[in-house]
């Protein structure tokens, strides 16, 4: 590895690929692609050179090729960025049938993709579920590139496997021909299935209003002309199966506002009035999730070409002054803390009673969705990321500002999978106000849910809660409502419950702190819960060391750097 690189904790293996991946310099997390055949290093070789030469945001383009290899056991390969989501076939499997306005983003973002592909007289010949990826953020990658080569550029011979590639009607068992038709039907037969669950037949399509019969005509009559088994019949291009889509459902519709700064009556729904609101600025992608208060929205900024959260409150919330004045004080609060751990706030504004503030996007997701979809992480995962965690309120804290309202749902995951605080919501100045119930139960200190008065430990009973459930896969207390959390919260039982989850003592005792029923048995602010934090992480490394207490001594020694020194 290059000074200053380390092996990541995932990898992933699929049909002639292996993807590894690696840290780098920067901490970025890559994927380092190989083949693990060498009689198809050549091939992998194309593969990453056709990428290196593609640019589209759904395509990912090549950074590196590692062609050193000799030294190497994993042979050659190229970096790309680390994709952390999941594919369409596993979404569908695990949630069921997806929703309408899912399953248009992927049609328009998967379809460019296919377009600008066909542009260069060139098909890719394995669109799929298995290879179309979507991010917590909401981002669409296409995978699957080493087959959108040329013939004289892959070994002869091999084919996508049948059992996860749909099979386009005009292709005989064992004979693939990819074409831009081919793609097109593929295309079509991916919506089908996450509209309506089942694989699309080659003949006799049921049309998708019967299966699901909120699906809109336009979409219906777009895909089933798609799936035609007659190629001639499909649409002429994919270009031209997105212009029809669009005639009915525009991605940017045309807004024009009567006299004043009213919200026309026509578009009084969540997204009619964002897109109205923000026409002029933000081109809206696609909805990232909804809370008690508002919602939260992909968006791309038109005037700086880049993708960005929104944030908008509920139309309800939006006609309460003291609300709006609230979410605005949280805006200038966030935007006060500038913190690698923080997410960063970009603008607020309002129209027409059109509340929000734009953020950085996380295309990572949060860290409920990683556990809910990965499960509960190993403690060497998340040592670095609790670490850079507590640093950010520490720098909080020091500003006068405290959370209140921190849970999974708001540490959110950027890109380079680091963890950054999120959503300061219901985050004060000191001073402004000193009690009132606030929080999310689950992770809610007792004092929270009594409506006492609040501070930096508050703060550090809901992280230590967050380290729990990440750990484990579910918060200390359950998810009951407020008042059995808090029974069990006065009851002190956790600490007696510690050692027979199989955590070190270290990390028992220091969960058993940050968990204290009474404010003054906790960790005092999270500087002092950080540096226990990082004698927790010695301590583990050196459980789990299993060489020699002298060589262990001589190499501590050898590495010893100032306290001050960050050790990840």
């Amino acid at each position: 590895m290059p000074p200053g690189w380390s092996w990541g904790d995932e990898a992933m293996r699929r049909e002639h690929r292996h993807y590894q991946e690696v840290i780098d310099a920067l901490g970025r997390s890559l994927s380092l692609v190989s083949a693990p055949d060498p009689a198809h290093f050549d091939w992998l070789h194309n593969e990453a050179r056709a990428l290196a030469h593609r640019n589209h945001p759904s395509v990912p383009t090549t950074y590196h090729y590692w062609a050193s290899y000799q030294e190497s056991r994993r042979g050659p390969g190229y970096l790309r960025r680390w994709i952390s989501g999941e594919t369409v076939w596993s979404r569908v499997t695990r949630l069921g049938p997806e929703g309408i306005p899912l399953a248009f983003q992927v049609l328009r973002e998967a379809g460019s993709t296919l377009a600008y592909l066909h542009d260069t007289a060139s098909a890719h010949g394995a669109i799929s579920p298995s290879t179309v990826w979507l991010t917590p953020g909401g981002r669409l990658w296409l995978l699957g590139w080493e087959w959108a080569l040329p013939r004289d550029k892959r070994p002869a011979g091999l084919i996508p496997d049948p059992d996860f590639t749909p099979w386009a009607p005009e292709w005989a068992p064992g004979e693939w021909r990819p074409t831009a038709a081919s793609d097109q039907w593929q295309l079509a037969a991916m919506l089908f299935r996450m509209l309506s669950g089942e694989s699309a037949p080659v003949h006799d399509v049921p049309p998708l209003g019967l299966l699901r019969a909120e699906c809109p005509q336009v979409l219906t009559t777009v895909i089933a002309r798609a799936l035609d088994p007659d190629p001639e019949a499909r649409w002429p291009s994919i270009a031209a199966m997105l212009r029809e889509l669009d005639r009915n459902v525009s991605i940017r519709p045309t807004l024009i506002a009567p006299e004043g700064d009213e919200l026309p009556r026509a578009l009084d729904t969540s997204e009619g009035r964002l897109r109205w609101a923000t026409s002029d600025d933000y081109e809206i992608l696609a909805p990232l999730g909804s809370g008690m208060f508002g919602s939260v929205w992909r968006a791309r900024d038109l005037s700086l070409s880049r993708e960005v959260a929104i944030k908008v409150l509920h139309p309800h919330i939006a006609r309460d002054d003291l609300a709006v004045s609230r979410f605005r004080r949280e805006a200038r609060l966030a935007a006060q803390l500038a913190h690698a751990a923080i997410v960063p706030i970009y603008d607020s504004d309002s129209r027409g009673g059109v509340v929000w503030y734009t953020m950085e996007l996380a295309e990572g997701g949060s860290v409920a969705q990683l556990v809910q979809r990965a499960g509960p992480r190993p403690f060497e995962e998340i040592a670095p990321q609790v670490d850079e965690v507590l640093e950010a309120l520490h720098a909080a804290h020091t500003s006068g500002i405290i959370h209140r309202d921190l849970k999974p749902e708001n540490i959110l995951i950027d890109r380079y999978r680091r963890w950054r605080i999120g959503d300061f919501g219901i985050a004060y100045a000191l001073g402004d106000e000193r009690a009132g119930t606030s929080g999310t139960p689950s992770f809610a200190a007792p004092e929270q849910l009594l409506g006492e008065a609040q501070g930096p430990a508050t703060d550090c009973y809901a992280l230590a809660s967050i380290v729990f459930f990440v750990l484990t896969g579910r918060p200390p207390f359950g998810d009951g409502s407020a008042e059995a959390i808090l029974a069990q919260q006065l009851s002190d039982t956790l600490p007696g419950r510690l050692p027979d989850l199989g955590f070190a003592p270290e990390l028992s005792a220091w969960l058993a702190r940050g968990l204290a029923q009474r404010v003054d048995e906790r960790f005092d602010d999270a500087q002092e819960m950080r540096a226990a934090w990082r004698e927790v992480v010695r301590a583990v490394r050196r459980a789990e060391d299993e060489r020699p207490w002298w060589r262990r001594l001589l190499t501590a020694v050898q590495d010893e750097e100032p306290a001050s020194a960050p050790e990840w």
